[in-house]
């Protein structure tokens, strides 16, 4: 149970590799993201409305593996997180978009804090 993060990519330049920037609580984190279920169906996508999203961390704004593992990226990384449903809607799901004791994978690119 919990979060699994894979780190996919790091688009920081060569000059700033050394001097990685990660959110602290409270700052605004702005992330592009695709989340789909285990067996691959997406049902939502920042980038598919060409509009990143913002929450704040620490806030309780998002679901606690987005607090988690967002909380542990630098700026210019993108990751696969993957929740379990205890760290994502639990047994409630969310009706009509994730089902009941869902463990969800989003591939989240976190664009720059604020």
């Amino acid at each position: 149970t919990g979060v699994q993060s894979e780190f996919i990519s790091s688009h920081l330049k060569q000059k700033t590799t050394g001097r990685r920037t990660f959110p602290k609580k409270g700052q605004t984190c702005v992330v592009h993201y695709v989340g789909s279920l285990t067996d691959g169906r997406k049902f939502d996508s920042s980038r598919d409305r060409d509009k990143p999203f913002r929450f704040k961390l620490g806030k309780q704004e998002v679901i606690r593996g987005w607090e988690e593992g967002v909380g542990q990226m630098s700026v210019g990384q993108r990751a696969k997180l993957i929740c379990s449903p205890d760290y994502a809607y639990g047994n409630k799901g969310h009706p009509g978009i994730i089902p009941p004791n869902a463990t969800l994978i989003f591939d989240v690119e976190l664009l720059s804090l604020e």
